[in-house]
């Protein structure tokens, strides 16, 4: 009986499969481009819910300085200076300089982002350098060992972005749906077929976005750590800035900008 070396199976052949070989050997491109976007619409969700709360501590300065102002007559006169329209614009102001900071601290890191599994399906992409950064576990079990505010914060801000961007789009998904087949199937089965897109929607996002957007932010997490902390302190106010800027909206995005249950209702 003759041994014969095992041959490995034959790759699907057709124009299809030939297009998505295409695609593919451009997700170095495209997934980074992906998860910016995911991060950049979860941030943008988020800082929607803040608009009212930033507009009442602008009416709080603002009550103050009447107050203040108001308590000699040489300067009561500057009492109606900041009129509500102004205070409205002042508080958009805020909330999209806020924004755009925590676009910066989250979302840039994603254009980093690379892949290393099938390197050797395409001859020109050995050429690349391939990522040779830690896994989940190395990365997990550091984190414990050595944890600081780069480790701990920025992923777990990330988590909650991108979940409350995923529900965006599902939201998108779901109205648009809705609206449109209503009239067609009417109400019942245009709101239950509506919510079960909008969670396979949700699901496909963070199966395939969400999940490497947290990766890709707790990998820069530890390499920012291991570059510049080499003490206690270091590993405390290494990055806090940033954390501090990323982290309360962060909050928000879980609390009020991250409906999960409301497809499942």
């Amino acid at each position: 009986m003759s041994l014969r070396p095992l041959t490995p199976p034959a790759q699907p052949s057709g124009p299809l499969s030939g297009l998505s070989r295409f695609i593919g050997g451009f997700r170095w491109a495209f997934m980074p481009v992906g998860l910016l976007a995911l991060i950049a619409v979860g941030v943008h969700a988020a800082a929607d819910t803040l608009d009212e709360r930033l507009l009442s501590l602008v009416d709080l300065v603002d009550a103050a300085f009447d107050r203040l102002v108001g308590a000699s007559t040489l300067t009561e006169g500057l009492v109606d200076l900041i009129s509500l329209e102004q205070r409205t614009q002042i508080a958009r102001g805020l909330a999209l300089a806020w924004e755009l900071s925590v676009d910066l601290v989250l979302a840039l890191p994603a254009l980093g982002y690379r892949e290393s599994k099938g390197l050797e399906e395409e001859p020109w992409r050995k050429y690349l350098v391939q990522d040779t950064r830690p896994t989940w576990r190395q990365l997990f079990t550091r984190s414990l060992r050595k944890p600081t505010t780069l480790r701990w914060t920025r992923p777990l801000a990330t988590a909650a972005v991108v979940v409350a961007g995923a529900c965006a789009v599902a939201r998108l998904v779901q109205g648009s749906v809705y609206l449109s087949w209503r009239t067609l199937l009417g109400d019942g089965v245009a709101d239950a077929t509506a919510r079960g897109l909008a969670l396979g929607a949700l699901v496909g996002i963070l199966a395939t976005l969400g999940w490497r957007a947290v990766l890709r932010n707790l990998q820069h997490a530890d390499t920012a750590s291991e570059e510049n902390v080499r003490n206690r302190w270091q590993a405390f106010s290494y990055g806090l800035v940033g954390s501090a800027v990323a982290v309360p909206l962060a909050l928000a995005a879980a609390l009020d900008a991250a409906p999960v249950l409301s497809f499942l209702r």
